[in-house]
């Protein structure tokens, strides 16, 4: 996953301005007591900080591969 996706993944899933808060504030034990920002930063993969976003905020599974985007005609 590049870091493009983990952003849009997470607009989709917490809004384009809470997402950078949640980046910034949220504490993962999953990550060695890192916020996601810091997590990428130390250049943890991506998905793995999705992944463990997801479980800290109890996204749906359905959910974690972020909306629906239509192709392009």
């Amino acid at each position: 996953m590049r870091l493009s996706e983990f952003w849009r993944l997470m607009d989709d899933e917490f809004g384009a301005g809470y997402s950078r808060v949640l980046a910034g504030d949220l504490v993962l034990a999953d990550l060695g007591g890192r916020t996601p920002l810091e997590a990428l930063g130390a250049g943890e993969n991506p998905k793995a900080v999705w992944s463990a976003v997801c479980l800290k905020q109890d996204v749906p599974p359905e959910r974690r591969l972020g909306r629906d985007i239509p192709p392009k005609p």
